[in-house]
């Protein structure tokens, strides 16, 4: 899986999660916040796209996070992670 797709997976969730936003208008360097997500849209978004990657993340790290680049950045190392612990003997 790519950076890239990961990014979709992240911007579907957040077009999904607030209202009239527009995906083509998604600029990664914002926070959520600051594109009109609260905090119960901010858990929707970052709890649907780890179930649709299949990974977890601790909300140590998650806690980290201030721009959506920083979220897809870490999304995209545990798919990497997980991928490379699945084809481990």
């Amino acid at each position: 899986m790519t950076r890239e797709q990961v990014m979709t997976v992240v911007v579907k969730h957040l077009a999904e999660a607030v209202d009239g936003l527009d995906p083509a208008n998604i600029d990664a360097s914002r926070s959520m916040k600051d594109l009109g997500a609260n905090s119960l849209d901010i858990v929707e978004v970052v709890s649907s796209s780890m179930r649709e990657l299949k990974i977890k993340i601790p909300r140590s790290e998650l806690a980290k996070l201030t721009n959506l680049d920083g979220l897809v950045d870490l999304l995209f190392r545990t798919v990497q992670e997980s991928q490379a612990q699945a084809k481990a003997p």
